[in-house]
């Protein structure tokens, strides 16, 4: 029994030494690591990877390998005929005592770390930064434009994942799929919308924003740039009939009809961005239904295409709140108008488009094309501008290069053209998916295409000359050599965004 007793422990042994090493190590580092993001909240993605993941996998590592080491010292004391027996553990021995409270408060101590350590876990990945600076390549343009939207202050995960367990595990089970594609380059590009994994938006959406309370008319102004010599100027303000809203702080009526307070509306689309909706169904207040088809599709009311029943929510027109890529013309006009591009250089608006719609292979190439682009237009055609007014120009150039590297992102094949924006159907079909004009019931009724149900222009025209009319304007074209081509065609059919 002596022997016995005086017998080597089972962790002596090099595999279970080498996991002592490294378990201090690691429990050493986390804790400086622990201290570091505490106290300096040191705002660096990777640091919290390296703290809350990568050391705690590690230490957890070290101390199975303390325990596998001392496994496999019994195993081979066995198979020599020698095996140690468990000590019998006595609590009226001092000596017993002291090591159980020893072995308590080290459990102990070790429980509240792994506590705080899960809880900093999950904290960590439910941050802004994860979501968007891990994989700098792959999410960089939707962590981009992101700070630069109205929902800025907003969290990723309130409005991609929201409240409740059963869509945070739904979204880390995702996400274990998203990381492999990363790790292993087989993500796509562009990273394709989400829209199948989106929670309905009255769970996100509509814990900020009220739709009850919704009513009344928006004013909006608009300004355009020609591109002619002189970027003559066109402004058109309108009123936009948001409505929505229930009795008494606003009627059903205005754009915000297609919300489900009064009405139901469903729709099905053939394909995965849902940008073609030949089949729609609408029940009403007084639970009556009607069922409007593209007359064009092939498809009838009772015989609808195949594919997913939706029911119409905020998504369906605002698809794009705080991931929005311009578009080259949107931007370029709108840079004009704050005055960050002056529209005294001629012809600024058309070659500030076509230096963004330029191919590059990269990020670096597009800005450099760029530059090179506009210094060697206003050095050849307008030396003496370019001389007079360089200032201006550098200003301008400076902001176009701003606008490509927040809109255009080539490694990814990102630009306004793969992420179609819902609201409006200046650039792509937007309201007109359903309002087409094609749209009906086997009786002949047809979904509203009259522009005064969601809007009135009041005023329109040239800054100093503009006509204006409360009760509405009849839409006047800022091209003048279009005539009335436009009245029988829709506006994306023109307007690609690429166009000056």
């Amino acid at each position: 029994m002596d022997s016995e007793n005086r017998a080597p422990s089972y962790f002596r042994n090099w595999i279970s030494v080498i996991g002592i090493i490294f378990s201090i190590i690691m429990f050493v580092t986390i804790a400086s690591l622990f201290l570091l993001d505490f106290l300096f909240k040191v705002d660096n993605p990777y640091l919290g990877i390296v703290t809350y993941m990568v050391a705690p996998a590690f230490l957890i590592f070290s101390l199975i390998l303390i325990l596998v080491g001392a496994w496999i010292e019994r195993t081979q004391r066995h198979k020599r005929g020698y095996v140690r027996r468990f000590p019998v553990i006595d609590f009226n021995n001092p000596t017993h005592q002291k090591w159980m409270y020893t072995a308590w408060g080290v459990i102990t101590m070790f429980l509240l770390f792994s506590a705080i350590g899960i809880y900093r876990v999950y904290n960590f990945t439910e941050s802004n930064t994860f979501c968007g600076r891990i994989c700098h390549t792959v999410m960089k343009p939707e962590y981009t434009v992101y700070h630069n939207s109205s929902h800025a202050r907003v969290t990723c995960v309130q409005c991609h994942i929201g409240h409740g367990a059963e869509w945070y595990v739904r979204s880390k089970l995702s996400g274990a799929y998203q990381v492999y594609s990363v790790l292993a380059n087989r993500f796509s590009r562009p990273i394709e919308t989400p829209i199948k994994n989106l929670r309905p938006a009255q769970e996100t959406c509509e814990q900020c924003h009220w739709p009850q309370q919704f009513y009344g008319a928006v004013e909006q102004d608009h300004h355009y740039f020609l591109p002619d010599e002189t970027n003559t100027q066109w402004k058109t303000r309108m009123l936009m009939f948001v409505g929505g809203g229930t009795p008494p702080y606003g009627k059903r009526e205005g754009i915000h009809w297609h919300m489900n307070i009064s009405n139901k509306v469903y729709y099905i689309a053939t394909d995965e961005k849902r940008q073609t909706i030949p089949w729609v169904r609408r029940i009403g207040m007084d639970g009556k239904e009607e069922i409007f088809v593209d007359e064009e599709s092939g498809y009838t009311a009772q015989n609808p295409p195949k594919g997913e029943l939706r029911t119409m929510d905020c998504m369906d027109c605002h698809n794009r709140p705080s991931h929005i890529f311009k578009s080259p013309t949107d931007a370029v006009n709108e840079a004009m108008t704050s005055g960050t591009i002056s529209a005294s250089l001629p012809y600024i608006k058309r070659e500030a488009v076509k230096a963004l719609v330029g191919k590059y292979a990269s990020d670096e190439e597009g800005v450099k094309k760029i530059q090179n682009s506009l210094e060697g237009f206003y050095q050849k055609k307008y030396p003496l501008i370019w001389s007079g007014q360089k200032d201006k120009i550098d200003q301008a150039i400076k902001t176009i290069v701003g606008l490509y590297q927040m809109n255009f992102y080539p490694e990814m094949n990102v630009s306004w053209k793969v992420y179609p924006e819902n609201i409006g159907h200046f650039i792509s079909p937007g309201c007109f998916r359903c309002h087409s004009g094609r749209h009906k019931t086997a009786d002949g009724r047809m979904i509203a295409t009259d522009c005064t149900s969601c809007h009135a222009i009041i005023a329109q025209g040239a800054p100093g000359a503009m006509e204006t009319k409360v009760e509405g304007l009849e839409f006047k074209h800022p091209d003048q050599a279009v005539g009335e081509a436009w009245k029988d065609m829709p506006c994306f059919d023109c307007h690609t965004g690429d166009i000056a």
